[in-house]
């Protein structure tokens, strides 16, 4: 299936590629593939092949927000990582495609005096992934300028508006299957001069605030309704403490961070941990907001670090 993938499909393949060179943890085991079609065409045959062959597969944006598990992905991840065309029109209309790096997006619109994202300045990953999160930031969410969505399901690519993703808290609603492709917004017209003055602001701020310690994948847990995720954290007294190689910033309890020894089942056993001492102490589930996917590896042992 392989190499019909790569002799069917413009692209470039990948085999057994480690997925910790492509997540802001830096931890996973490898993918049977990864696959970096070249244009619509080619990513409408890769599905296809995948498809009728069984093979599973998963859209990889940023691999800000993902944890893959040390056994890897038994699948082929397709990366749009060529899928990176901007277009930015006089009247405040933007189409952007999914493979656009997202902070690289919002510098640009910054630039073109559009305002309602410049406050999403720094967040890491693809506006595929900003779409799917509905990513935000002070008080701005992607959602809120998204006027229609591109959408690949099954063999056909079709325009759909907003209002079909519902979009939410840190989520937007997607049936199973689907990629997204592209994106077209509408921005408000702003003063350049000011725009550039929040940008500069708001990377200052992440900058700051992500000094964790090392790799991280941003906030772990959603905030639940009239809380912080963080603060609930913090109380529980998680705050420095860890499983393995994988620690809660001392600096944000909402971080976990990779100390440089760290493996996925560390990270993904102190996620669990945290979930449950924040629900035993304090009544609250915590939802997390990170994508864990993958098989686990052979267990070994770990050890809670005061």
């Amino acid at each position: 299936m392989l190499d019909d993938l790569m002799h069917r499909c413009r692209g470039h393949l990948l085999r057994d590629e480690p997925l910790w060179r492509h997540t802001s943890w830096q931890v996973g085991g490898p993918a049977a593939a990864l696959f970096r079609p070249a244009n619509h065409v080619d990513l409408v045959k890769a599905v296809r092949l995948l498809d009728a062959a069984g093979c599973p597969w998963l859209v990889l944006g940023g691999g800000s927000n993902l944890l893959v598990r040390d056994g890897g992905f038994q699948g082929v991840v397709l990366d749009l990582h060529e899928f990176t065309t901007v277009r930015i029109g006089t009247d405040g209309r933007v189409e952007a495609e999914a493979g656009v790096r997202l902070n690289g997006l919002v510098k640009q619109l910054v630039a073109a005096g559009l305002g309602g994202l410049e406050e999403l300045a720094g967040i890491p990953g693809t506006v595929g992934g900003a779409l799917v999160m509905n990513a935000g930031a002070g008080s701005q969410e992607f959602g809120r300028v998204v006027e229609e969505v591109e959408i690949l399901s099954g063999e056909t690519f079709s325009w759909r508006p907003a209002a079909a993703f519902a979009f939410g808290y840190r989520q937007a609603s997607l049936e199973p299957g689907a990629i997204v492709t592209a994106v077209r917004l509408h921005l408000s017209g702003g003063d350049p001069e000011m725009l550039q003055a929040t940008y500069a602001e708001r990377m200052s701020h992440r900058r700051q605030a992500h000094a964790v310690g090392g790799p991280s994948a941003g906030s772990v847990f959603r905030n639940p309704p009239g809380q912080k995720a963080w603060e609930l954290i913090a109380g529980c007294g998680w705050q420095g403490r860890g499983v393995g190689g994988a620690k809660v910033s001392e600096r944000h309890a909402n971080f976990i961070v990779n100390t440089g020894r760290a493996m996925a089942a560390d990270i993904e056993t102190l996620i669990e941990t945290i979930r449950a001492d924040v629900e035993r102490q304090t009544g609250v589930q915590l939802e997390a907001e990170v994508k864990i996917v993958g098989e686990p590896a052979a267990a070994r042992p770990v050890s809670e670090e005061a």
